[in-house]
């Protein structure tokens, strides 16, 4: 059964896991996998380099989740990536037994100001996908209930959604996001739209500042609700949480630890109340991004009630 067939029947779990960089990293990620493996979830991750450059370690990352028991969706990227490249490593997923995919179209290289392939768009992957291969890859798509940056407008970034529905998209999976006011309007305008696909939920768990403020910032444009901002300042890190150690990596502020705990356990029951404000939404799956560690996805899953291990 295809994952988005499953969504139908109930709501999904998975996680998003990377390549390693360091062959520590490597070897202690099977043990990464088997933990999470203890809640049964239907899919796992795995994201891809610009222009394939980690592909080599994707693809045993891939291996290692099938390996493990449960289904590897692996990210692919149209950055600079030719369509005869692009059909070459496709082929090798399918030889692999890798048949899902989520389709990108990925971050724009420094310095470029294209995406220096054959493809400008995810919704050209998704269409070269179905042509080229028709069913045996599900295929899914991001989605963003903020809009994507480089979009117009939201209403621009739901029509391109909309779009790769048309070009034979199976689901979504969502971009991070913070605003629960913006995702149920959002939700409420692609149905709107036409946009029939299931529904997966991207979800960061809140564990440490600087990152959380990376990641809203730096990419992904997006809002941190009031909570939120509350959370960071009750446990701001001075001067700030990007110099907060000096060059002998001695923290400036004197309560350095004691923030860095609470915001932590803070954090971890934000995000526990976020995906319950999912789950009343009814939305078709849960995907944590597990950022390569289990214990904290682990708590945040046995106090959330996710999974009843029985």
């Amino acid at each position: 059964m295809k994952l988005s067939e499953a969504m139908k029947e109930k709501m999904l779990l998975s996680f998003e896991l990377f390549p390693p960089k360091t062959e520590k990293g490597m070897a202690n990620l099977p043990g990464t996998i088997e933990h999470l493996m203890k809640y049964h979830p239907e899919y796992i991750s795995c994201t891809y380099g610009a222009g394939g450059g980690n592909v080599g370690a994707n693809r045993e990352v891939c291996q290692m989740i099938k390996n493990a028991g449960t289904i590897p969706v692996t990210h692919f990227t149209v950055i600079k990536n030719t369509k005869d490249g692009i059909k070459a490593q496709l082929d090798q997923y399918l030889e692999e037994g890798v048949d899902h995919m989520l389709a990108l179209r990925g971050d724009i290289p420094l310095g470029e100001t294209t995406t220096c392939g054959d493809f400008d768009y995810a919704t050209d992957l998704v269409k070269f996908v179905r042509d080229q291969y028709g069913d045996k890859f599900e295929i899914a798509v991001a989605g963003s209930p903020e809009g994507h940056i480089a979009c117009r407008s939201l209403e621009s970034d739901i029509a391109v959604l909309r779009q790769k529905q048309d070009n034979g998209a199976d689901y979504i999976m969502t971009q991070l996001c913070w605003d629960m006011e913006q995702f149920k309007y959002w939700l409420d305008a692609i149905r709107k739209a036409g946009v029939t696909m299931p529904v997966d939920v991207g979800v960061m768990p809140i564990l440490d500042m600087s990152a959380t403020i990376n990641m809203a910032l730096s990419r992904n444009g997006c809002v941190m609700d009031r909570e939120l901002c509350r959370l960071i300042s009750r446990h701001w890190l001075f001067p700030n949480p990007f110099a907060a150690k000096d060059a002998d990596g001695k923290p400036f502020d004197m309560f350095y630890d004691d923030k860095i705990k609470a915001f932590k356990e803070e954090g971890i029951e934000y995000t526990i109340k976020q995906i319950d404000e999912y789950r009343a939404l009814g939305v078709d799956g849960i995907h944590l991004y597990a950022l390569n560690k289990w214990k904290d996805v682990s708590e945040i899953i046995d106090r959330s009630g996710l999974r009843t291990l029985v």
